[in-house]
């Protein structure tokens, strides 16, 4: 071989080489994206995708074009794309499809592959190779494959076209890591069909294709009703865990009588609300509102409490201070699309007095009855929610309760419910009921919001979580 000839036959090997592993890369990045690698509605940059999986802008560009004509992903823009949940219904309605036309496939098929089964044969053997080196991704290629000479023998264009535009090829590789204990069965089920095909027989052909896809189907409900489960398990888990994190005891805050109510839209949510005893036999009384709702509200609200509780419980002068330094640990540890707001109090029972900052939460209502005149005073954000901008600066203020105050304070799962008319409940239906609460207990004042609530609803289902804090002044 000359020297040009050897240096054409390197080219031309390293073009194969790198066209594989970038083929591998594209087949890794659809598995993570079926499989839940990335987080729903994460927006990922284009640059984090071609570091990860080793690929060159063109290429992430084309493949995430495919993806997208699957609904797996949006792009945004030139440089993100926003990723979608993963949808087992989607998934198995497509295989669905595919056995229909693997059937089809099957039968027209089986006149070119009468006694030439030799190609098909290879690729079970390499199926088989790949289970025993549990070497998922050559057991994918093997089988995509196995499946696309069949409907290439059928000579069919239109199923062809029909199989693209379902992105099967990418379904099946995809699929793969989630049957691995059952895929020796997978493969044993290839050779009746290879033995049907060799024979001649279309029909026999057809069926066990689509048995075949059939019970790579049933293998994949299988699967995603045990995620399933063991997320309704994890769930069940974590709101045990969240439950605890909320005071035990609505009774502790000498002085006061409590009331609290709290119900998230799903499982868990994001939240919150704390009684913290301090030094000097102070109490702190904190609720906030999470960006969000479900696990990664949920999973904030932990950390904020966490911040919270660390930096209140040790001496401290300056409120203003100490919530910004809880802004500054809840603004590194948290992604930039979630924040909360935060009210946060310091109750001093011997002198009543109540030294609070209000960081873009509703603002709690302070109720007061001389005759037949019922006050309201409001205490208002003065700051922004915490986590929300790098360096953000708090206010401090203070109230003087008196005997017989009712403090009320909550999160907008209550004042943006709405009617069957999608109307809001709005602060002032809240403020007008209040007002018409003297002489009633904290307990018979959050039952009366709820009450009115659930009426105002008219079993509309809830879209937010709620939480109802309600403390009455004692003598």
């Amino acid at each position: 071989m000359t020297l040009l000839n050897q240096q054409n036959a390197s080219a031309v090997e390293g073009i194969s080489r790198e066209s594989q592993r970038d083929h591998l890369a594209l087949v890794r990045l659809a598995r993570d994206l079926f499989n839940g690698r990335f987080r729903a509605g994460e927006s990922v940059q284009l640059s984090e995708i071609e570091t990860e999986y080793d690929l060159d802008r063109r290429s992430v560009i084309n493949a995430l074009s495919e993806f997208q004509t699957l609904g797996m992903v949006t792009l945004s823009g030139r440089f993100s794309v926003i990723v979608h949940p993963p949808n087992p219904k989607e998934m198995q309605e497509a295989y669905e499809i595919r056995a229909a036309l693997e059937e089809i496939g099957g039968r027209s098929a089986a006149p070119t592959l009468k006694g030439n089964i030799s190609a098909l044969q290879r690729e079970l053997d390499g199926m088989r190779a790949a289970v025993r080196r549990l070497d998922l991704d050559s057991y994918a290629e093997h089988d995509v494959g196995f499946h696309r000479q069949i409907l290439q023998a059928s000579q069919n264009s239109v199923l062809i076209r029909v199989w693209d535009a379902l992105g099967c090829d990418l379904r099946m590789r995809a699929a793969i890591e989630k049957v691995t204990k059952n895929l020796p069965d997978v493969v044993e089920s290839h050779q009746p069909i290879i033995d049907a095909l060799e024979r001649g027989q279309g029909r026999e052909a057809g069926v066990l294709l689509r048995n075949h896809v059939e019970t790579f189907v049933e293998f994949l409900r299988k699967s995603d009703s045990g995620i399933h489960r063991l997320l309704r398990q994890d769930l069940e888990s974590a709101k045990d865990v969240q439950e605890a994190f909320f005071p035990q005891d609505n009774q502790a805050i000498p002085g006061l009588c409590c009331e609290t109510f709290y119900k998230p839209v799903q499982s868990i949510g994001g939240d919150y609300y704390d009684f913290l005893p301090l030094q000097d036999e102070r109490w702190g009384i904190a609720i906030g509102d999470v960006s969000g709702k479900g696990i990664g509200a949920a999973l904030l609200m932990a950390s904020l409490q966490a911040c919270l509780r660390a930096q209140a419980l040790h001496a401290h002068s300056d409120l203003s201070t100490l919530i910004a330094d809880v802004d500054r640990l809840v603004y590194a540890s948290s992604p930039d699309h979630l924040y909360a707001s935060l009210f946060y109090g310091e109750y001093d029972p011997a002198t009543r007095v109540l030294q609070y900052v209000n960081a873009g939460h509703n603002a709690p209502m302070i109720l007061r009855w001389k005759g037949k005149k019922c006050g309201v005073f409001r205490l208002k954000a003065v700051g922004t929610p915490v986590g929300l901008l790098q360096g953000s600066e708090f206010t401090a203020k203070s109230f003087q309760m008196q005997i017989g105050d009712v403090f009320v304070a909550y999160t907008d799962g209550i004042t943006e419910a709405e009617n069957s008319e999608s109307e809001q409940w709005g602060h002032r239906r809240l403020e007008n009921l209040l007002r018409g609460c003297r002489n009633s207990t904290p307990k018979k004042i959050a039952k009366c919001i709820l009450d009115e609530l659930a009426n105002y609803c008219a079993g509309r289902s809830q879209k937010d979580d709620i939480t109802l804090v309600v403390l009455q002044v004692q003598a």
